[in-house]
Formats: structure tokens, sequence, C-alpha cells
């Protein structure tokens, strides 16, 4: 008879309290404290405590991070997850906008991937709903009451996928709105209204009127054919020109080939003031930036090597950029579109980052390659240097901070 390894067991003995209590407890590990990583020589230390979640996908973990005075560290990690043998992929992590909640996306469910809520302060479990094929990124409304997230179906054909908005008080969803194929990048407006997502191979930034529950507007984001039009984009639109180059087998790490005007969207971030959208182009390393009232392009910004997620302050004069391709991060001026700063990343394949709530640090989860830890690195966006990093389980990916 095989014998059982000792994550398989762990996960028997998670499985079968789920069955049993209809609940699986998150667990604080007090082993998992570090001793605080030092901070930058320089740089002023942080005069309060901030804490992040950050998911790992090759682990099945979430990291809690405490960045203060001292440096930064990680202070406990607990599992998701129920699979036996294979890892379930946490992916995306968004903390409800009071800090009592987080969600988190598995996305190799069976058959489909399935959404998990927990307690902040103690990672209790506190429910989770099946959603579509391979849930990725998602966001909690400014009232609490929806979350929103895009079913990304990386692994199934390429056909249309679509985006689950799901009710925060019963975890019932309530909603699967049709879009397109892999959408990617699940952003709300500042009043929940409306959403924006993009489509990694078809080229389009998606708006959703979360009123209506339905498709509003969408627009191509090709490099000399930019347009906007009102209603759902066309279904398989880029299917008849292969894509149009389109390799995103890599996640975004693929070069493009030479003088390629593919986008391949990778994210959508609105401004504060929610009369811009700023969509992050993987494939020509550049932003396109969207007036939302006309429903125009207003310019094409440069970016980093393979632009990825993005994030904005709260006073809306900067962006952070993950650079997937270029193992860096890129500080923006929103008004200028100057590049303020590029700041090279510990280890390779640069994914999320999130901006504290008083615009000072920018917190970047860093995947990794092979057998390497994934990382979060701390950014101080008024004194423009990395400040502080600390490992965390492998491909670490989404990333949130409790406010």
């Amino acid at each position: 008879m095989r014998r059982l390894t000792d994550r398989q067991i762990r996960r028997f003995a998670t499985l079968a309290t789920a069955v049993v209590t209809a609940a699986v407890n998150g667990v604080n590990d007090a082993g998992a404290q570090q001793a605080p990583a030092s901070l930058s020589a320089g740089v002023p230390a942080p005069t309060r405590t901030y804490r992040a979640l950050v998911a790992s996908e090759s682990v099945d973990r979430v990291a809690v991070i405490e960045f203060g005075p001292q440096g930064a560290k990680v202070v406990g990690e607990h599992e998701v997850g129920v699979m036996l043998a294979d890892p379930d992929g946490p992916h995306g992590l968004a903390v409800t906008p009071d800090g009592a909640n987080y969600y988190v996306t598995t996305a190799h469910g069976t058959p489909y991937g399935v959404l998990w809520k927990f307690d902040t302060r103690t990672n209790s479990y506190q429910g989770q709903v099946m959603l579509g094929n391979f849930p990725a990124t998602l966001q909690v409304s400014p009232d609490g009451r929806l979350i929103v997230v895009v079913n990304f179906n990386l692994h199934g054909d390429m056909v249309p996928s679509d985006v689950s908005v799901v009710r925060a008080d019963s975890l019932q969803e309530i909603a699967r709105i049709p879009t397109c194929a892999m959408p990617h990048g699940s952003r709300m407006n500042s009043t929940g209204t409306r959403h924006y997502s993009v489509c990694m191979m078809d080229e389009q930034l998606v708006e959703i009127d979360l009123d209506g529950l339905q498709v509003s507007r969408h627009f191509l984001l090709t490099k000399g054919a930019e347009q906007g039009m009102n209603g759902a984009p066309a279904t398989r639109a880029a299917n008849a020109a292969g894509h149009g180059g389109h390799d995103m087998s890599g996640h975004g790490l693929a070069q493009p080939a030479a003088g390629s005007t593919t986008c391949s969207p990778t994210w959508a971030q609105p401004s504060p003031d929610d009369r811009t959208v700023w969509v992050a182009c993987n494939g020509t390393s550049d932003l396109v930036e969207i007036d939302v009232a006309s429903w125009r392009m207003r310019r094409r910004i440069p970016a980093g090597n393979g632009v990825y997620n993005l994030a904005v302050t709260r006073d809306g004069t900067k962006l952070v950029a993950t650079n997937k391709r270029g193992q860096s991060v890129s500080v923006i001026d929103t008004r200028t579109g100057a590049m303020l700063a590029t700041l090279p990343t510990q280890r390779r394949v640069v994914h999320g980052v999130v901006i504290t709530p008083d615009d000072r640090y920018a917190f970047v989860s860093v995947e990794g390659v092979g057998s390497e830890p994934g990382t979060v690195e701390i950014i101080d966006l008024v004194a423009l240097k990395t400040v502080a990093r600390v490992d965390v389980g492998q491909q670490a990916g989404g990333i949130d901070i409790v406010p």
C-alpha cells in the first residue's frame, strides 16, 4: 500500500474536517514567524505597522506579513484548499474595505475553481462557493456587498470566458457575465458601479455595468487600431487572426515578435476620480490611457518590459507597474507619463502590486523560478527605493493590504 506524504495527510485531515463540520479552519502557524528583514540604509523607517496578505499558488498557502519600524517579517501562514495530491492553486486575494474578512480564489478545483472566505484576525474559514474555470483576480466592492471575480480559464479551450458576481454576505453567485477569452485584472471604479477587466487573448478592455449586471462597453487595444465601442465584444473576435500572434503560455513572460502591435492586455486600473482607465499592454510594453466619458484613447504611455499589473495611489498622482519580463517595478507620473523610477527585483517573474492606504508604500509579489521562494518587496513611494523584502511560498501572486 502506498504511503501518504505529510502534505496528503494534512490535506486529508483538512478535507475530513470540512466534510464533518462544513468548515475548514485556517491555521496561524507560529513557526512561520521570521526575524524582521532589515530596512534599507538611508531610508526613514515607517512610523506604523502595515499588514499584508499574499497567496502562494504552488504551495497552497497564504502568508501574513507585517512591515514596521523594525522591518518586514512573516508572522503567520495557513493553507488554503482541500485537494489531496494536487495544488488547489490560490491565485487572487482581496481584503474587504473594513478589513474584517478576505477572499481567496483557488484556480485548480474540480470541475471548477472556488472562492474562499476567511476571517482576517483569526484566519478561520467562513465559507466558499464554486465559480467558473480558473477564477483568478478579484475585488470587493467599496460598500463590501459584492465580490467580482474573473474566470481566467487558463487551462481550457481558447473560448470566451466570463466574470462572476458574488454576494459577500451569503457567498451566492448572482451572475456570470460572458466577456471574452482569458479575462484578467478585476477592478471597480470608486463607487462600485462599473467593473473593468481585460481579455488577454482578445485584445479587449471590457466595462460591466454592475447595476444591470451586463457588459456596457468594450475597447479594442491593438496598437494603431484602438477603438471604443458600445455593448459586449464580438465572441472569438481574435480567433480568425490566430489570436493576433498571442502566446500567453508563459503568462506574459514570452517575448513578442519584433514590431508586434498586439497589446496582450493583462490589467485594467481605474483612476480614483473615475475619469480614466489605464490598461497594461504586456505585449507592447506600454499603457493605454482611456478617457471614461468619451471612451476614447488619450495616449499610450511607455512602460517597462512586459508590464503586467498596476496599482494607483489614492491621490491619483502615481501608477506602480510590475514588469514581468523586465524583473522590475516602475513608478509612473500619471500627469506627465514620465517614468519616475524603475527598480529591479531580487527574483524573476514579478506579479502583483498593492499600495498602502496612506500612499507611502507599494507591496509587490514576485513569483520566483523553479525551487526559489516567492518574495514580497516593499517600495517607498516617496524615496522611490526598495526598502525591505521578505521570502514567502513559491509562486507568490495575489496580494492585498489589511486596512
